[in-house]
């Protein structure tokens, strides 16, 4: 669900920004495919959020957990039904063996009226003993079913508070990155991050971007130590090799830097454009393993 709804908003942003490249060509020039490929790489500038997205997102996660509360009524209501259902017929079927059996000492005592007294009392408490039996084994058979009826309900609604408890944490962690996004004060961005982390400590997004904000507060050592949990969960998460590499540039470790760089670039090739301007690798612009990884073009020409 979650990559369904990342899904809708890549595709609005996509549809707006080439809106706006249409809207800048002019009515009467048509957007050509070099300008849509342009319009890709330079999107990742923009925010992907817009407030229409905001509320799009907010009113499914209503919708679903409307849907959530109906289905698990839907299901409580069926489920009460079908003990109903079941209890009836098993007090309609007990009833009916008593009966048959009574029908049989009756014709039992029929038959046996002139052997004696003594030959149909004793008839007659081997099968009241023998329908009681059979009644006490219908009875614990069923009540066997309704126990396991009981147990697969409560395992539903054991499911269903654990998609209204993921739900309800989904939405603050959204809430969360979207105050991430609008602050401007790292300490403040890191809080937020920290706050994501509480509520899912595997969040390898949460810890990358908290790495990235560290490392604008000078703190190269502490990023390091981000990026490399990260990428414990994450083996090939592009965005925290790429911090690794900046934290790593931040303190001398030019192999390091580049090597992870390489790795980072090998996931997608947006992180190399992203190195040849980042401020973390101005110092390995004459390092020659570096300048061959990011400025090919620039070798390519010499």
């Amino acid at each position: 669900m979650i990559r369904f709804i990342f899904t809708l908003i890549l595709a609005f942003a996509l549809a707006g920004h080439a809106q706006g490249q249409q809207q800048e060509l002019g009515p009467k020039k048509e957007l050509t495919a070099e300008d849509v490929e342009e319009s890709i790489k330079t999107l990742d500038k923009k925010p992907m959020y817009t407030p229409f997205v905001e509320l799009y997102l907010l009113e499914e996660t209503k919708a679903l957990r409307k849907e959530i509360l109906e289905t698990r009524a839907e299901l409580i209501e069926k489920v009460v039904e079908k003990e109903l259902s079941v209890a009836d017929k098993t007090m309609s079927y007990a009833t009916d063996t008593v009966t048959y059996f009574f029908y049989l000492i009756a014709g039992a005592t029929s038959i046996l009226v002139v052997i004696g007294w003594n030959s149909i009392r004793d008839m007659r408490s081997q099968l009241t003993s023998l329908a009681e039996k059979r009644v006490n084994e219908l009875v614990i058979e069923y009540e066997n079913r309704l126990q396991s009826i009981e147990d697969q309900l409560h395992q539903k609604s054991e499911i269903i508070h654990q998609n209204q408890a993921e739900i309800e944490r989904t939405n603050e962690v959204h809430g969360l990155w979207l105050k991430a996004s609008q602050e401007t004060s790292q300490q403040n961005k890191i809080a937020a991050y920290d706050q994501i982390l509480d509520l899912r400590p595997d969040d390898v997004e949460a810890l990358s971007y908290k790495a990235d904000a560290v490392l604008e507060m000078q703190e190269p050592l502490w990023a390091i130590s981000l990026c490399q949990r990260a990428l414990k969960l994450a083996p090939d998460n592009g965005h925290a090799h790429y911090q690794l590499a900046c934290a790593y540039a931040e303190i001398g470790r030019w192999e390091d830097a580049v090597a992870t760089l390489t790795r980072a670039i090998d996931i997608s090739e947006a992180y190399r454009d992203d190195a040849s301007v980042d401020p973390s690798f101005e110092r390995l612009h004459q390092h020659e393993n570096f300048r061959q990884l990011v400025f090919v073009e620039d070798q390519e020409s010499e």
